[in-house]
């Protein structure tokens, strides 16, 4: 009964993570986190697109949020 108890704990602390996901880019300054969001490779790719590189750019924050997006840290 004890293991039960320990078992779906562990399995409670894992879907309740596993809700919420961090990137944090190898090339870039800036982690993003999004909840129910657009994958992020795709997200990134067209918000390079439309608002340019720069991801300290309020263009390119904005399009990122749009998409689910926010960053983690400045």
């Amino acid at each position: 009964m004890k293991r039960i108890a320990i078992l779906a704990a562990v399995l409670a602390a894992a879907l309740a993570s596993a809700a919420c996901v961090t990137v944090i880019d190898a090339d870039s300054d800036y982690g993003w986190s999004g909840q129910g969001a657009q994958p992020f490779d795709s997200a990134r790719a067209d918000c390079r697109t439309r608002a340019g590189h720069d991801e300290g750019a309020t263009a390119f924050v904005t399009c990122m949020a749009e998409k689910g997006w926010t960053r983690t840290r400045d």
